[in-house]
Protein backbone atom coordinates (compact mmCIF):
# COMPACT_ATOMS: atom_id res chain seq x y z
CA UNK A 1 0.00 0.00 0.00
CA UNK A 2 0.98 3.58 -0.69
CA UNK A 3 0.13 6.63 1.10
CA UNK A 4 0.31 10.26 0.10
CA UNK A 5 -0.06 13.31 2.48
CA UNK A 6 -0.74 16.71 0.98
CA UNK A 7 -0.84 20.06 3.58
CA UNK A 8 -0.53 23.23 4.06
CA UNK A 9 -3.00 24.08 1.20
CA UNK A 10 -3.47 27.52 1.39
CA UNK A 11 -6.92 27.40 0.17
CA UNK A 12 -8.66 23.77 -1.01
CA UNK A 13 -11.51 23.67 -3.12
CA UNK A 14 -13.32 20.10 -2.31
CA UNK A 15 -16.55 20.68 -5.02
CA UNK A 16 -18.23 18.23 -2.26
CA UNK A 17 -21.56 17.73 -1.75
CA UNK A 18 -21.70 21.13 1.14
CA UNK A 19 -18.92 22.69 -1.90
CA UNK A 20 -16.69 23.20 1.17
CA UNK A 21 -13.36 25.45 0.65
CA UNK A 22 -11.07 24.87 3.29
CA UNK A 23 -7.84 27.49 4.33
CA UNK A 24 -4.92 25.63 5.62
CA UNK A 25 -6.37 22.26 4.43
CA UNK A 26 -4.70 18.64 3.68
CA UNK A 27 -5.78 15.45 1.85
CA UNK A 28 -4.58 12.06 2.85
CA UNK A 29 -4.44 9.34 -0.41
CA UNK A 30 -4.19 5.77 0.49
CA UNK A 31 -3.69 3.28 -3.01
CA UNK A 32 -5.22 6.37 -5.27
CA UNK A 33 -8.32 6.89 -2.65
CA UNK A 34 -8.86 9.86 -0.43
CA UNK A 35 -8.87 8.83 2.74
CA UNK A 36 -9.33 12.23 4.21
CA UNK A 37 -9.84 15.72 3.47
CA UNK A 38 -9.88 18.56 6.11
CA UNK A 39 -7.38 20.20 8.46
CA UNK A 40 -4.42 18.56 9.12
CA UNK A 41 -5.21 18.14 12.68
CA UNK A 42 -8.40 16.26 11.55
CA UNK A 43 -5.99 13.46 9.27
CA UNK A 44 -5.75 9.83 10.28
CA UNK A 45 -2.91 8.80 12.54
CA UNK A 46 -1.56 6.96 9.68
CA UNK A 47 -1.20 10.81 7.94
CA UNK A 48 2.48 11.20 9.42
CA UNK A 49 4.14 8.31 8.34
CA UNK A 50 2.98 8.33 4.32
CA UNK A 51 5.18 7.32 1.67
CA UNK A 52 5.22 10.59 0.20
CA UNK A 53 4.31 14.45 1.83
CA UNK A 54 3.46 17.52 -0.19
CA UNK A 55 3.63 21.00 1.04
CA UNK A 56 1.16 23.56 -0.85
CA UNK A 57 1.33 26.85 1.06
CA UNK A 58 1.14 29.12 -2.13
CA UNK A 59 -1.34 27.13 -4.27
CA UNK A 60 -4.97 26.88 -5.09
CA UNK A 61 -5.81 23.05 -4.95
CA UNK A 62 -8.81 21.49 -6.85
CA UNK A 63 -10.45 18.48 -8.06
CA UNK A 64 -8.67 17.62 -11.88
CA UNK A 65 -10.59 19.16 -14.34
CA UNK A 66 -12.75 16.52 -17.20
CA UNK A 67 -12.53 17.21 -20.96
CA UNK A 68 -15.98 15.46 -22.22
CA UNK A 69 -15.00 15.87 -26.13
CA UNK A 70 -11.67 16.23 -27.79
CA UNK A 71 -9.96 14.87 -31.02
CA UNK A 72 -6.56 14.40 -30.43
CA UNK A 73 -5.55 14.02 -33.50
CA UNK A 74 -6.45 17.12 -35.32
CA UNK A 75 -2.97 18.45 -33.03
CA UNK A 76 -1.52 17.44 -35.99
CA UNK A 77 -3.01 19.81 -38.67
CA UNK A 78 -3.65 23.07 -36.42
CA UNK A 79 -4.27 26.53 -38.06
CA UNK A 80 -5.40 24.77 -41.27
CA UNK A 81 -8.66 26.29 -42.94
CA UNK A 82 -8.68 29.36 -40.71
CA UNK A 83 -12.03 31.33 -41.94
CA UNK A 84 -14.13 28.10 -42.93
CA UNK A 85 -17.26 27.07 -41.60
CA UNK A 86 -17.89 23.75 -40.11
CA UNK A 87 -18.85 21.99 -43.34
CA UNK A 88 -16.23 23.21 -45.19
CA UNK A 89 -13.52 23.22 -42.77
CA UNK A 90 -13.84 19.33 -42.41
CA UNK A 91 -14.08 19.39 -46.77
CA UNK A 92 -10.69 21.08 -46.35
CA UNK A 93 -9.06 18.56 -43.82
CA UNK A 94 -10.63 15.59 -45.07
CA UNK A 95 -7.62 15.33 -47.56
CA UNK A 96 -4.64 15.89 -45.26
CA UNK A 97 -6.29 13.25 -42.49
CA UNK A 98 -6.09 10.51 -44.87
CA UNK A 99 -2.31 10.27 -44.39
CA UNK A 100 -2.87 9.31 -40.38
CA UNK A 101 -2.00 5.56 -39.34
CA UNK A 102 -1.38 4.18 -36.05
CA UNK A 103 1.94 5.93 -35.54
CA UNK A 104 0.48 9.41 -36.28
CA UNK A 105 -2.59 8.45 -33.65
CA UNK A 106 -0.42 7.39 -30.80
CA UNK A 107 1.65 10.46 -31.37
CA UNK A 108 -0.95 13.39 -31.62
CA UNK A 109 -2.89 11.38 -28.79
CA UNK A 110 -0.24 11.99 -26.32
CA UNK A 111 0.48 15.13 -27.19
CA UNK A 112 -2.89 16.44 -27.07
CA UNK A 113 -2.60 14.50 -23.45
CA UNK A 114 0.53 15.94 -22.48
CA UNK A 115 -1.25 19.43 -22.90
CA UNK A 116 -4.26 18.89 -21.65
CA UNK A 117 -2.52 17.81 -18.30
CA UNK A 118 -0.63 20.64 -18.29
CA UNK A 119 -3.91 22.79 -17.66
CA UNK A 120 -5.19 20.73 -15.52
CA UNK A 121 -7.29 18.17 -17.28
CA UNK A 122 -7.25 14.32 -15.71
CA UNK A 123 -10.06 12.94 -17.42
CA UNK A 124 -10.11 13.21 -20.76
CA UNK A 125 -12.70 11.53 -23.25
CA UNK A 126 -11.56 11.01 -26.95
CA UNK A 127 -13.80 10.74 -30.33
CA UNK A 128 -11.56 8.78 -32.90
CA UNK A 129 -13.43 8.39 -35.87
CA UNK A 130 -10.87 8.16 -38.82
CA UNK A 131 -9.11 4.83 -39.15
CA UNK A 132 -6.37 4.43 -42.54
CA UNK A 133 -3.69 2.66 -43.12
CA UNK A 134 -3.81 0.68 -40.35
CA UNK A 135 -4.67 2.81 -37.74
CA UNK A 136 -6.61 1.39 -34.81
CA UNK A 137 -8.65 2.86 -31.25
CA UNK A 138 -5.93 1.04 -29.28
CA UNK A 139 -2.98 3.29 -30.42
CA UNK A 140 -4.44 6.45 -28.21
CA UNK A 141 -5.80 3.53 -25.62
CA UNK A 142 -1.44 3.01 -25.41
CA UNK A 143 -0.63 6.25 -25.34
CA UNK A 144 -3.45 6.91 -22.13
CA UNK A 145 -1.65 4.41 -20.32
CA UNK A 146 1.88 5.35 -21.09
CA UNK A 147 1.20 8.98 -19.81
CA UNK A 148 -0.93 7.97 -17.07
CA UNK A 149 -4.31 9.48 -17.83
CA UNK A 150 -7.61 8.56 -16.95
CA UNK A 151 -9.20 7.83 -20.42
CA UNK A 152 -12.65 7.31 -22.27
CA UNK A 153 -11.95 6.23 -25.67
CA UNK A 154 -14.84 7.22 -28.05
CA UNK A 155 -14.61 4.15 -31.01
CA UNK A 156 -16.42 6.39 -33.54
CA UNK A 157 -17.12 5.82 -37.17
CA UNK A 158 -18.00 7.20 -40.31
CA UNK A 159 -19.78 5.38 -42.87
CA UNK A 160 -21.92 7.18 -45.21
CA UNK A 161 -19.41 9.01 -47.67
CA UNK A 162 -20.08 11.75 -50.45
CA UNK A 163 -21.58 8.89 -53.11
CA UNK A 164 -24.11 8.37 -50.75
CA UNK A 165 -25.10 11.89 -49.20
CA UNK A 166 -22.45 12.35 -46.71
CA UNK A 167 -19.98 14.73 -46.22
CA UNK A 168 -16.49 12.63 -45.99
CA UNK A 169 -15.09 11.13 -49.07
CA UNK A 170 -15.93 7.82 -49.54
CA UNK A 171 -12.27 6.59 -49.04
CA UNK A 172 -12.65 7.49 -45.39
CA UNK A 173 -15.85 5.77 -44.96
CA UNK A 174 -15.59 2.14 -43.06
CA UNK A 175 -18.15 -0.78 -43.60
CA UNK A 176 -20.90 -0.95 -41.05
CA UNK A 177 -20.36 -4.00 -40.44
CA UNK A 178 -16.78 -3.75 -39.81
CA UNK A 179 -17.45 -0.62 -37.65
CA UNK A 180 -19.83 -3.15 -35.52
CA UNK A 181 -17.76 -6.02 -35.16
CA UNK A 182 -14.36 -3.49 -34.20
CA UNK A 183 -16.59 -1.82 -31.55
CA UNK A 184 -17.08 -4.78 -30.18
CA UNK A 185 -13.42 -6.30 -29.79
CA UNK A 186 -12.34 -2.71 -28.09
CA UNK A 187 -15.24 -3.01 -25.52
CA UNK A 188 -14.39 -6.72 -24.72
CA UNK A 189 -10.09 -6.18 -24.59
CA UNK A 190 -10.47 -2.62 -22.82
CA UNK A 191 -13.78 -1.27 -21.08
CA UNK A 192 -13.02 -1.56 -17.68
CA UNK A 193 -16.57 -0.75 -15.87
CA UNK A 194 -15.42 -1.07 -12.11
CA UNK A 195 -14.76 1.83 -9.33
CA UNK A 196 -11.78 3.94 -10.18
CA UNK A 197 -11.19 2.61 -13.62
CA UNK A 198 -8.36 4.44 -15.52
CA UNK A 199 -9.78 2.96 -19.26
CA UNK A 200 -13.47 3.01 -20.46
CA UNK A 201 -14.85 2.51 -23.93
CA UNK A 202 -17.60 4.70 -25.75
CA UNK A 203 -19.78 3.73 -28.67
CA UNK A 204 -19.66 7.15 -31.06
CA UNK A 205 -20.67 7.06 -34.38
CA UNK A 206 -19.89 10.79 -35.49
CA UNK A 207 -22.56 12.63 -36.40
CA UNK A 208 -25.96 12.71 -38.59
CA UNK A 209 -23.89 14.05 -41.58
CA UNK A 210 -21.64 10.79 -41.71
CA UNK A 211 -23.18 7.88 -40.76
CA UNK A 212 -26.83 6.02 -41.59
CA UNK A 213 -29.39 5.81 -39.54
CA UNK A 214 -29.29 2.22 -39.32
CA UNK A 215 -25.24 2.34 -37.50
CA UNK A 216 -27.37 4.86 -34.76
CA UNK A 217 -29.61 2.72 -34.28
CA UNK A 218 -27.34 -0.55 -34.12
CA UNK A 219 -24.88 1.27 -31.61
CA UNK A 220 -26.98 2.37 -29.50
CA UNK A 221 -28.34 -1.27 -29.05
CA UNK A 222 -24.47 -2.42 -29.09
CA UNK A 223 -23.60 -0.18 -26.38
CA UNK A 224 -26.28 -0.89 -23.86
CA UNK A 225 -25.72 -5.03 -24.24
CA UNK A 226 -22.34 -4.15 -22.89
CA UNK A 227 -23.88 -1.30 -20.92
CA UNK A 228 -21.46 1.36 -21.91
CA UNK A 229 -22.07 4.97 -22.85
CA UNK A 230 -23.14 6.74 -26.38
CA UNK A 231 -21.73 9.60 -27.94
CA UNK A 232 -22.41 11.85 -31.01
CA UNK A 233 -22.32 15.11 -32.06
CA UNK A 234 -25.11 16.98 -32.72
CA UNK A 235 -27.17 20.49 -33.79
CA UNK A 236 -22.99 21.99 -33.75
CA UNK A 237 -24.42 24.86 -36.18
CA UNK A 238 -27.45 26.06 -38.97
CA UNK A 239 -26.16 23.84 -41.70
CA UNK A 240 -26.39 21.09 -39.11
CA UNK A 241 -30.06 21.09 -38.37
CA UNK A 242 -30.50 21.88 -42.03
CA UNK A 243 -29.11 19.11 -43.14
CA UNK A 244 -31.15 17.00 -40.56
CA UNK A 245 -34.49 18.34 -41.92
CA UNK A 246 -33.81 17.86 -45.54
CA UNK A 247 -32.29 14.40 -45.04
CA UNK A 248 -34.23 13.49 -42.21
CA UNK A 249 -37.25 15.91 -41.94
CA UNK A 250 -36.19 16.07 -38.14
CA UNK A 251 -34.89 18.48 -35.74
CA UNK A 252 -31.59 17.58 -34.06
CA UNK A 253 -33.47 16.93 -30.93
CA UNK A 254 -36.00 14.86 -32.49
CA UNK A 255 -33.74 12.96 -34.42
CA UNK A 256 -31.52 11.21 -31.56
CA UNK A 257 -35.10 10.71 -29.94
CA UNK A 258 -36.37 8.72 -33.03
CA UNK A 259 -33.27 6.50 -33.13
CA UNK A 260 -32.96 6.42 -28.95
CA UNK A 261 -30.01 8.24 -28.56
CA UNK A 262 -31.33 10.16 -25.62
CA UNK A 263 -31.08 9.06 -22.20
CA UNK A 264 -28.87 8.62 -18.87
CA UNK A 265 -26.08 6.65 -20.56
CA UNK A 266 -25.99 9.45 -23.66
CA UNK A 267 -24.04 12.47 -23.97
CA UNK A 268 -23.70 14.93 -27.42
CA UNK A 269 -21.56 17.41 -28.16
CA UNK A 270 -21.81 21.00 -29.67
CA UNK A 271 -25.74 21.16 -29.75
CA UNK A 272 -25.63 24.76 -30.65
CA UNK A 273 -28.56 24.85 -32.03
CA UNK A 274 -30.87 22.99 -29.55
CA UNK A 275 -34.38 25.01 -29.31
CA UNK A 276 -35.80 24.89 -25.62
CA UNK A 277 -38.22 21.81 -26.68
CA UNK A 278 -35.35 19.97 -27.45
CA UNK A 279 -33.77 21.21 -23.86
CA UNK A 280 -36.20 20.24 -21.98
CA UNK A 281 -36.58 16.66 -23.76
CA UNK A 282 -32.77 16.69 -22.81
CA UNK A 283 -33.12 17.65 -19.53
CA UNK A 284 -36.36 15.40 -18.88
CA UNK A 285 -34.30 12.56 -20.31
CA UNK A 286 -30.73 12.84 -18.75
CA UNK A 287 -29.20 13.19 -21.93
CA UNK A 288 -26.00 14.94 -21.48
CA UNK A 289 -24.37 17.47 -23.64
CA UNK A 290 -20.38 18.65 -23.62
CA UNK A 291 -19.69 22.28 -24.50
CA UNK A 292 -17.07 23.22 -26.49
CA UNK A 293 -17.15 27.23 -26.58
CA UNK A 294 -13.62 27.99 -28.15
CA UNK A 295 -14.43 25.80 -31.27
CA UNK A 296 -17.93 26.95 -31.60
CA UNK A 297 -16.64 30.65 -31.69
CA UNK A 298 -13.75 29.83 -34.15
CA UNK A 299 -15.72 27.68 -36.67
CA UNK A 300 -18.72 30.66 -36.17
CA UNK A 301 -21.25 28.19 -35.22
CA UNK A 302 -22.76 29.83 -32.45
CA UNK A 303 -23.09 30.46 -28.78
CA UNK A 304 -24.65 27.13 -27.26
CA UNK A 305 -27.80 28.19 -24.54
CA UNK A 306 -25.49 26.38 -21.96
CA UNK A 307 -27.74 29.08 -19.13
CA UNK A 308 -31.00 27.43 -20.19
CA UNK A 309 -29.63 24.09 -20.51
CA UNK A 310 -28.96 23.86 -16.74
CA UNK A 311 -31.88 25.76 -15.93
CA UNK A 312 -33.34 22.52 -17.37
CA UNK A 313 -31.32 20.06 -15.29
CA UNK A 314 -29.15 19.09 -18.40
CA UNK A 315 -26.11 17.25 -17.54
CA UNK A 316 -23.06 19.77 -19.11
CA UNK A 317 -19.22 19.20 -19.54
CA UNK A 318 -16.82 20.99 -21.41
CA UNK A 319 -14.50 20.13 -23.91
CA UNK A 320 -11.78 21.67 -25.86
CA UNK A 321 -13.03 19.88 -29.07
CA UNK A 322 -10.61 19.39 -32.01
CA UNK A 323 -7.30 20.98 -32.09
CA UNK A 324 -7.56 22.14 -35.43
CA UNK A 325 -11.01 23.60 -34.85
CA UNK A 326 -10.37 25.16 -31.33
CA UNK A 327 -6.65 25.24 -32.11
CA UNK A 328 -5.54 24.77 -28.31
CA UNK A 329 -6.14 21.89 -25.25
CA UNK A 330 -6.16 24.61 -22.34
CA UNK A 331 -9.40 22.85 -20.33
CA UNK A 332 -9.13 26.04 -17.68
CA UNK A 333 -9.17 28.31 -20.27
CA UNK A 334 -12.41 26.35 -21.73
CA UNK A 335 -13.93 27.31 -18.46
CA UNK A 336 -13.51 30.73 -18.86
CA UNK A 337 -14.79 31.21 -22.00
CA UNK A 338 -17.89 29.24 -21.26
CA UNK A 339 -18.65 31.61 -18.51
CA UNK A 340 -17.86 34.78 -20.84
CA UNK A 341 -20.14 33.40 -23.75
CA UNK A 342 -23.25 33.15 -21.18
CA UNK A 343 -22.38 36.58 -19.74
CA UNK A 344 -22.10 37.84 -23.10
CA UNK A 345 -26.09 37.23 -23.81
CA UNK A 346 -26.29 40.29 -21.93
CA UNK A 347 -26.53 38.59 -18.32
CA UNK A 348 -23.59 38.92 -15.45
CA UNK A 349 -24.78 36.11 -13.84
CA UNK A 350 -25.41 34.08 -17.25
CA UNK A 351 -22.38 31.82 -15.31
CA UNK A 352 -20.59 32.70 -12.19
CA UNK A 353 -17.10 31.87 -12.00
CA UNK A 354 -17.55 28.73 -9.86
CA UNK A 355 -20.52 27.45 -11.59
CA UNK A 356 -17.96 27.30 -14.68
CA UNK A 357 -15.61 25.27 -12.57
CA UNK A 358 -18.39 22.70 -11.53
CA UNK A 359 -18.57 22.27 -15.40
CA UNK A 360 -14.95 21.49 -15.51
CA UNK A 361 -15.08 18.61 -12.91
CA UNK A 362 -18.65 17.54 -11.32
CA UNK A 363 -20.51 18.60 -14.49
CA UNK A 364 -17.53 16.49 -16.64
CA UNK A 365 -17.91 13.75 -14.47
CA UNK A 366 -21.83 13.43 -14.54
CA UNK A 367 -21.65 13.43 -18.91
CA UNK A 368 -19.11 10.07 -18.53
CA UNK A 369 -21.18 8.94 -16.09
CA UNK A 370 -18.92 8.77 -13.21
CA UNK A 371 -19.17 9.73 -9.48
CA UNK A 372 -15.32 8.81 -8.14
CA UNK A 373 -14.36 12.06 -9.79
CA UNK A 374 -14.99 15.71 -9.88
CA UNK A 375 -14.38 15.84 -6.04
CA UNK A 376 -12.21 15.61 -3.01
CA UNK A 377 -14.20 13.69 -0.39
CA UNK A 378 -13.61 10.52 1.00
CA UNK A 379 -13.62 7.64 -1.14
CA UNK A 380 -13.57 9.75 -4.34
CA UNK A 381 -10.62 8.89 -6.10
CA UNK A 382 -7.45 10.73 -5.85
CA UNK A 383 -7.67 12.95 -9.13
CA UNK A 384 -6.72 16.60 -7.70
CA UNK A 385 -4.62 19.68 -9.57
CA UNK A 386 -2.63 22.41 -7.78
CA UNK A 387 -1.71 25.79 -9.07
CA UNK A 388 0.64 28.61 -7.97
CA UNK A 389 -1.24 31.97 -6.54
CA UNK A 390 2.63 33.55 -5.65
CA UNK A 391 2.36 34.44 -9.20
CA UNK A 392 2.13 37.70 -11.87
CA UNK A 393 -1.53 36.09 -13.29
CA UNK A 394 -2.82 36.31 -9.26
CA UNK A 395 -1.66 39.47 -8.26
CA UNK A 396 -4.25 41.54 -6.66
CA UNK A 397 -6.39 38.69 -6.83
CA UNK A 398 -6.15 37.70 -3.12
CA UNK A 399 -9.75 38.15 -1.90
CA UNK A 400 -10.85 35.05 -4.28
CA UNK A 401 -8.27 32.43 -5.23
CA UNK A 402 -11.16 30.21 -6.97
CA UNK A 403 -12.98 33.04 -9.16
CA UNK A 404 -9.69 34.35 -10.13
CA UNK A 405 -8.81 30.99 -11.58
CA UNK A 406 -11.67 31.82 -14.07
CA UNK A 407 -11.74 35.46 -13.90
CA UNK A 408 -7.46 35.78 -14.97
CA UNK A 409 -5.36 34.46 -17.24
CA UNK A 410 -5.50 30.56 -18.00
CA UNK A 411 -2.63 28.63 -15.79
CA UNK A 412 -0.78 25.39 -15.56
CA UNK A 413 -0.19 23.48 -13.23
CA UNK A 414 2.22 23.37 -10.51
CA UNK A 415 1.22 19.77 -9.82
CA UNK A 416 -1.26 17.15 -11.07
CA UNK A 417 -2.18 14.02 -9.50
CA UNK A 418 -3.99 11.12 -11.25
CA UNK A 419 -4.93 8.04 -9.87
CA UNK A 420 -2.66 8.93 -6.41
CA UNK A 421 0.30 9.39 -8.56
CA UNK A 422 2.30 12.73 -9.59
CA UNK A 423 2.07 13.20 -12.78
CA UNK A 424 2.97 16.90 -12.81
CA UNK A 425 5.41 18.44 -10.69
CA UNK A 426 7.00 21.98 -10.35
CA UNK A 427 5.32 22.55 -13.44
CA UNK A 428 6.98 19.58 -15.08
CA UNK A 429 5.47 16.98 -16.86
CA UNK A 430 6.89 13.37 -14.90
CA UNK A 431 5.32 10.69 -17.48
CA UNK A 432 6.98 11.73 -20.76
CA UNK A 433 9.95 13.37 -22.10
CA UNK A 434 7.92 16.37 -23.68
CA UNK A 435 11.01 17.89 -26.02
CA UNK A 436 11.59 14.37 -28.49
CA UNK A 437 7.48 14.14 -28.06
CA UNK A 438 7.37 17.66 -30.03
CA UNK A 439 9.40 16.71 -32.33
CA UNK A 440 8.24 13.61 -33.63
CA UNK A 441 4.87 15.12 -33.54
CA UNK A 442 6.32 18.54 -35.76
CA UNK A 443 7.38 15.69 -38.28
CA UNK A 444 4.27 13.89 -38.79
CA UNK A 445 2.17 17.16 -39.01
CA UNK A 446 4.99 18.50 -41.67
CA UNK A 447 4.35 15.02 -43.68
CA UNK A 448 0.43 15.11 -43.05
CA UNK A 449 0.49 19.10 -44.44
CA UNK A 450 2.16 18.30 -47.50
CA UNK A 451 -0.19 15.61 -48.54
CA UNK A 452 2.27 12.56 -48.29
CA UNK A 453 0.79 9.75 -46.95
CA UNK A 454 2.43 6.37 -45.63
Amino acid sequence: MTTLLVKDIRHLVTMDAARREISDGALFIRDGVIEAVGALAEMPEAAASADDTINLPNHIVMPGLVNTHHHMFQSLTRVVAQNELLFGWLRALYPLWRGLDGDAIHVSAKLAMAELMLSGCTTSSDHLYLYPNGAQLDDEIRAAIEIGMRFHAARGAMSVGETDGGLPPDDLVENEEAILRDTRRVIETYHDAKRGAMIRIVVAPCSPFTVSQNLMRESAALARSYKVRLHTHLAETADDVAYSLEKFGLLPGDYARSLDWVGQDVWHAHCVCLNEREISLFGRTGTGVCHCPSSNLRLASGIAPIRRMLDFRVPVGLGVDGSASNDSGHLLGEARMAMLLQRAMGDPLGMTAREALELATLGGAAVLGRDDIGALAPGMMADFIAFRVDTLAFAGAGNDLVAALVLCAPQTVDYSVINGRVTVRYGVLQTTELRPLIERHNTISRRLIRGEHV
